[in-house]
Parts: structure tokens; sequence; C-alpha cells
């Protein structure tokens, strides 16, 4: 009999429609996987093989619009979710309303955004060394209240798995395959090592009912590979002169590709892939999954990351900004020329048929102006304004000091900030548009001053940045990030940037919320042409539960 070995998770709601969904699975062996609704909707795929693994993505058709139904999920006819005993309800998929027909009430688009989650230990675990899982506690809300709003889509921004930072039952585990004397010692190596982090963070009770009835997005960010992922030229020529790193790059692209990515594809998206379709019908896809790693590591063009999603009048823009990275030295981009073209294609294509726009992108496009300063500062040296001494000493400080967001690639902030105003101009405008961030541990509002930009939008725009769903940051990094949005911190940051020679900016913004600290999620619930925020924090308490410190809502009226 197959079981199951990780999932289901809810990944696609088709909001076109109201009627198809799509569900993700790993067997144990192969199998027909199927997913059975109450309603009679259902559907069933046939699983497919990497590296000894056998998954599914399954397409569940005939669901009714408006509706909210239960399902469960057969392996060769055996029923194996729900699990026996189950704590938490059943499963369901829940589907907007169809177009021109009956609507919910009231008619909003709730989306839950964050990033940055260390696996949780055990729940059973006397300490959690870095405070309560906020996916966890939304899982414990969801379940326990079920008026509780339930998000349409959560929105993970990158870092689901820490390929770096291994727990202590995974290096125990690491130790019982290979010597961990030999590099990269705790770190995971291969595909095989890939997958128990995936076990590891989605067969947390919580997180795992969670995904099977929440639909999800998500990207990857450094730690899916490894810390400072593509930081620079000169750091990618170090990794690939090890003897482990290829293994490396592969396997972490290779198992996102099959864990996260896939998931992120429309029906009609999966249909045209044709790297999903040569997997899917062969025997065993390891081998063809592997080239197109190999050629996706070697040349950022070659394939796209990024992602388009829409909710009814809500259009989501996923943007990869570590897999696009161009790093010669005199080129920089944060993301190669093709896959931007196709994300301002997607930005503008059927203007004024969204209400709101949301750019998911795992590093924040504003940050605290003292870090922005330093690393445009250090984008000027590094590039050879002070001299090769000081491109030397900006390389240094580049890889130790994680410069290497927007601002480090100072024509792609440029590139990323006019699409923004581009968008937001003109009687088509969106309602809002809001940069989705992760990353810096801390959660925080800005809002751009456009006085100084050649297009001034109409929409009202914001950088609405949540992280860690579930770590931690040193109080000394706490600091530092408070000292960045404060007055001495920019008057510091224009110390630097007239050392670099750096051209004076001419789009400036101001911090509106925050810095928050602790593990934390953010929801945007958008009406209409309206946006409203909350911010909920994890609290260690008895039973689990989010505290709800900010609600902020614009444009005002």
């Amino acid at each position: 009999m197959a079981g199951l070995r990780l999932g289901p998770l809810l990944r696609q709601v088709d909001w076109e429609t109201g009627t198809d969904a799509t569900v993700w699975v790993e067997a144990d062996r192969p199998c027909e996987a199927e997913v059975r609704c109450a309603d009679g909707a259902g559907g069933t795929a046939r699983t497919w093989q990497i590296a000894g693994h056998h998954y599914a993505l399954i397409p569940v058709a005939g669901l009714r619009p408006g509706a909210e139904t239960a399902y469960r999920v057969l392996l060769d006819g055996e029923q194996v979710w729900p699990l026996p005993d189950s704590r938490f309800p059943d499963s369901t998929i829940r589907t907007p309303a169809a177009p021109g027909g009956p609507t919910r009430s009231p008619e909003a688009v709730r989306v839950a955004f964050g990033s940055c989650r260390w696996a949780a230990p055990p729940s059973d675990a006397s300490h959690d060394p870095v405070g309560p899982d906020a996916l966890d506690t939304l899982a414990h809300t969801l379940a326990t209240s079920p008026g509780a709003p339930r998000p349409d889509v959560l929105v993970l921004l990158g870092d689901q798995v820490y390929a770096d930072e291994t727990s202590a039952e995974t290096r125990r585990w690491l130790a019982e395959r290979r010597d961990l004397s030999e590099p990269p010692g705790d770190q995971v190596a291969d595909y095989e090592e890939y997958t128990r982090l995936y076990y590891e963070s989605w067969l947390d009770p919580e997180v795992r009912w969670l995904l099977s009835t929440v639909p999800s997005c998500m990207i990857f960010d450094d730690h899916d590979v490894i810390d400072d992922w593509n930081t620079s030229e000169a750091w990618l020529n170090r990794m690939r002169g090890t003897p482990w790193w290829r293994e490396r790059i592969l396997s972490g692209l290779m198992s996102y590709w099959v864990h996260q990515h896939l998931g992120n594809l429309s029906p009609a998206e999966l249909a045209a892939d044709g790297l999903y379709a040569a997997v899917r019908d062969s025997e065993d896809g390891t081998e063809a999954l592997r080239a197109f790693a190999a050629r996706a590591d070697a040349d950022p063009a070659y394939t796209r990351w990024s992602y388009r999603r829409d909710f009814g009048p809500v259009r989501l823009l996923m943007v990869d900004t570590r897999g696009a990275r161009v790093l010669g030295e005199g080129a920089r981009e944060m993301v190669e020329a093709k896959e931007l073209a196709w994300v301002r294609q997607q930005a503008l294509d059927g203007a004024g048929t969204y209400d709101h726009l949301l750019i998911g992108t795992s590093l924040p496009w504003l940050l605290p102006h003292f870090v922005h300063d330093v690393e445009a500062w250090n984008a000027s040296v590094c590039g050879g304004r002070r001299g090769a001494r000081w491109a030397r000493i900006g390389e240094d400080l580049r890889q130790r000091g994680d410069l290497e967001h927007w601002a480090a690639f100072p024509e792609s902030f440029d590139a990323l900030t006019d699409l923004i105003a581009e968008v937001g101009e003109g009687a088509d405008a969106p309602a809002t548009i809001s940069v989705l961030s992760g990353d810096v541990h801390h959660a925080y509002i800005a809002e751009p001053d456009w006085s100084r930009w050649p297009r001034r939008p109409v929409s009202e725009v914001r950088q609405l940045t949540c992280s860690p769903v579930h770590n931690s940051i040193h109080a000394s990094i706490r600091v530092g990030f408070r000292f960045g949005w404060s007055r001495a911190g920019r008057a510091l940051g224009r110390v630097f940037t007239r050392h670099g020679r750096v051209p004076a900016p001419r789009l400036s913004w101001r911090k509106t919320g925050g810095p928050w600290f602790g593990n934390q999620l953010m929801t945007l619930t958008l009406q209409g042409r309206s946006a409203r925020l909350r911010l909920d924090q994890a609290v260690q308490a008895p039973e689990p539960h989010l505290v709800t410190p900010l609600r902020t809502s614009w444009p005002e009226g």
C-alpha cells in the first residue's frame, strides 16, 4: 500500500473560473494519486520520480464557485489524508465566486505574507529557541476559531528552508550519512538532504494542515540554497572553485522546482511546460531535471522563476531576485533584461482591469536609509569609482555584510522604481501598488516621495516588509536597523555616498510604520479600491495565538 510521505499542499485555486485547483503530494512509492471532494469534484494524477522520490501535482476540477468543500487524498484508492485521529478540521478548498455570479460577502481578497521560517522544533519540545512560529499560531487560530478571517493565499517570500543552518536533529541525521568534517560540513550537500529539510519544515503538524487548506505562492531567497547566494561575481567564482558547490546548487534548484516552483504555475502554464511533461512522462525524470538545473545555474536568462497570479481584482507579480541576477561587475543586474521585460509586460497587461498590484520580491526595494546608502556606496566602490584598492575593500565588505539588496544594483533599483511609477500613472492606474518583501528580520512600512522622480504615480505605493515568520535577530542588529531609520543614520549615509561618488538620489522615502521585531505575518485585505493592512505577531502563551498590534488603511476615505 502506498503511503503519503509529504503534503498535501493546496497550491492553486483558479480565480477566473472558481472551479479548478491543484494539490501537491509526495508518496513513498509509484502510485495513482487522487483528490476526492465532498461535493463530487476531484482529480487524479500518476506520480513521477526524481532521485527515488515520487511526486504528483493533482488537478482538481468540478468545484463549485463561491463554495468551500472538504477533500480527501487517496493513493491507489486507499485514503491517506486526513490522517487518522487528526486533531485538525478537514482540509478544504475554498473557491471564489464565478465572474458575474453571486459573490462572497464581503467581497475581499486576503493576502497573508512573510519570509524566513527556520523549521520549528516538534510541538512537544519544551523550548523553542527562537520563539513561537507565526505559521503555527495562524494554523491554531484558523483550526480553533472557525469564524477567524482566513487568507485567500499565503505568500511565502523566501527562506522556506535553511540549507546552511541545519537543526541539531538534522545534523545528527547528516552525520549518519557522511563525514561532517568534510565540506560542506553540517550544511546540506545533495538532493536527498534537501528533501530532509522539507520534511522537517512541512511535516510540522500545524503547518502541514495550514498548507493543505490555504493556497500558497512561494519564491526562493538565499538560504533556500546558501547564505548570500549570488552576491557578486567574485563570490560566485569562489564558490565554483569548491569541490562541493556544483552538487549543492544543482540539488538546490532541483528541489526548489519540485517542492515550490511547480505549484506556483497555473494549469495552463503546466500544460505548456516542456520540462514538466518530460519529467512526468518518463520512468525517471532525474537526469532531465538535473540538466535543466545546470543550464539555469549557468545562464540566468535560460529560465524564468518569476511568475504572475491573479486573484480577481488583485494581481501578484512574484519577482526572482536570486537566480535571475547578472553579476559581471560592469553590468550588474538584480533581474536580467529579458525577465525584467516580462515583469514589465505583466504589470502593464490589462491595465485598468485590476485594482491592486502586489510585487513580491524577497529583498526589500526600500531599505532603512543608512543601509541603502551603504549598499549604494559599496556598489560604486566595487565598480572602481575609488580605484582598485577600494574595490578590493568594497568586495570584502560586500560579502561580509550581505550588501546585495536592490540598492546594491543601482540601475535595477531605478528600473523597478520607474516601472512602479509607470504602472501607477494615468486613468487606468491601480488604486494601490504594494511591494511585499522579507529577508531583513523585522517589519516596517515605507512610503516613497515622488517629488523628484520624473514620473509621479497616482496610485498609493507602499513598501511592506515582514520578516521573520520563525527566526531570530541579534540585539546588535536590532539596534543597527533602528539606527538605519534615524536622522543620524541618514546623515552618516550621506557621508558614505559622497565618498563613493554616488549620484544624488532622485527618490526619497519615509518610514510610516515600524520597525517591529518578532515572529510575525502581515495580511493585506483588498476590497474594492481600498487596502487594509494587519500585522500579527506570535506570542508565547499556554495556547499559541497571534496578537494584532497594528491596523492601517489606505487610501483615506
